[in-house]
């Protein structure tokens, strides 16, 4: 007969663990309770001895994995074993050896406009080219930015060639002349107009992105958009984001306000006041503001990549978006989808433990180094010794290398990034090398964090070239 399992969990939880266990086709029966706590790992052992009665016809009890519950005193009470499952309610799925359903990272919801700031003072090749890497980058719209005081008379040609080439254009200037100019060639989108230029959308066949005519007006907003809902035509609506520490927040009140108060119109969120204009990484910006993005049901975000810490904002920008609609279509937390925007830390950066690290260099049997990293610090290891430190420079006159250069180079090289990654909690992987050359794996290149940890034929190969450090069982494949 089928072992019959009974989950505890939380209120958030419930619907997403009952979605994993019936897309799972179990080979247990089971049910889900509800244990009456919002977050499931807030539960105590107090906490389900008062509110369940007993295991009923369960033979285990899985209790989540931040559940830090004292499992015997559980077992003992309800006569059958009381087990802590894995920290996320997806992983559920792999606990029970079974490939946990892949995440779709292909879809996505929100459109990016990428604007080229100084497009006035570029010619036509350097605005394609410019689109072209931008585009590449996941950019739905080219954004041609206008320079105030500066004359743009080949804006219609720009626009043309983009529109030649299948890009979607919109126009984004101050001056009401240029506005009607680009529309007029043909752009798809008006950055932007105000109740007080508003004819302009009369004119032409692009859609305008309307802001408040004076800053923070949302009165003003709400006359231009009753105008042009009045004619029936489309617009896209921006209240305008704040820097913060300058009415951020209450930027942040006005998109919100405005879904409250209008469900379906399509809003513009610009999102470079933050990405631009604070002084940290992009990625944990970008990805807060695509899930605001994503709560309010905004559609469309402006992003401009301009500052030197701004180097991948585009692409930040088309990882977060996927993230999230997927976080959204799964009902999960937008946790385990992707590592791409985790640029400084890994989740898991130290593999194995200390005491692992220990059992393979007690195994290695040539006189070759390798390097690994765990939580206590940088290991390095061969047959004559196992070495740990927190600062690399403790290691050197361990190791016997005063007379080898070149060893003792390519040893500096790997314990410097040893460290570095020890420092900063990401993942290592030591790079192999030969005498006189250095190998380059592009498979790592791609996806540096996972190596090649269960390839033995291929470490053994490596470990049979004269000279080549290996890097033992995180060897990278060939």
């Amino acid at each position: 007969m089928a072992e019959n399992i009974l989950f505890l969990t939380g209120h958030l939880a419930q619907p997403r663990l009952e979605a994993v266990l019936d897309s799972m086709d179990a080979e247990f029966d089971w049910k889900v309770c509800d244990i009456g706590v919002k977050v499931a790992a807030l539960m105590t052992e107090e906490i389900i001895l008062r509110r369940l009665e007993s295991a009923g016809a369960a033979e285990k009890i899985m209790l989540p994995g931040r559940c830090r519950a004292d499992l015997d005193r559980l077992s003992a009470h309800y006569g059958v074993p009381v087990v802590r499952g894995p920290d996320e309610v997806k992983d559920i799925p792999t606990y029970f050896g079974r490939a946990r359903k892949a995440s779709d990272m292909t879809q996505y919801d929100i459109q990016i406009f990428a604007e080229i700031i100084d497009a006035t003072t570029l010619s036509i090749e350097e605005i394609l080219e410019r689109a072209e890497e931008y585009s590449h980058k996941g950019a739905n719209v080219i954004d041609l930015g206008c320079l105030p005081d500066t004359p743009f008379p080949h804006l219609e040609e720009a626009v043309g060639a983009l529109k030649k080439h299948g890009y979607k254009v919109s126009i984004d200037s101050a001056d009401p002349d240029e506005l009607l100019r680009g529309g007029r060639a043909g752009a798809d989108y008006l950055l932007s107009l105000n109740e007080s230029t508003l004819h302009i959308a009369d004119e032409v066949a692009s859609v305008p992105v309307l802001i408040p005519k004076d800053h923070g007006d949302m009165a003003s907003l709400n006359r231009a958009m009753d105008a042009l809902d009045a004619k029936g035509l489309p617009y896209l609506a921006d209240p305008v984001l704040d820097p913060i520490n300058f009415g951020f927040m209450q930027s942040l009140e006005r998109y919100a306000q405005l879904r409250r108060e209008r469900p379906d119109v399509d809003i513009l969120l610009g999102t470079g006041n933050l990405t631009e204009l604070t002084d940290a990484d992009t990625t944990g910006i970008t990805a807060v503001l695509i899930g605001i993005a994503s709560e309010l049901g905004i559609k469309n975000v402006l992003v401009v990549q301009v500052s030197p810490h701004t180097r991948r904002t585009y692409e930040e920008h088309d990882i977060a978006r996927r993230m999230m609609f997927a976080s959204r279509a799964d009902a999960e937390l937008p946790k385990g989808y992707t590592d791409q925007l985790l640029g400084l830390h890994d989740k898991r950066p130290f593999p194995q433990t200390p005491e692992e690290i220990g059992e393979n260099a007690a195994a290695v049997r040539d006189k070759n180094y390798r390097i690994e990293v765990g939580e206590d610090g940088v290991h390095i290891y061969n047959r004559d010794g196992h070495h740990v430190a927190q600062d690399v420079f403790e290691l050197f006159p361990k190791l016997g290398i005063d007379e080898d250069a070149p060893h003792a180079f390519y040893l500096a090289a790997e314990l410097t990034k040893a460290e570095i990654a020890w420092r900063l909690g990401k993942r290592y992987a030591q790079t192999s090398r030969s005498i006189g050359r250095r190998r380059r794996f592009p498979d790592r290149r791609q996806n540096p964090a996972e190596g090649c940890r269960t390839h033995a034929a291929c470490e053994k190969e490596e470990e049979g070239e004269q000279g080549l450090m290996t890097p033992g069982r995180i060897a990278p494949c060939r």
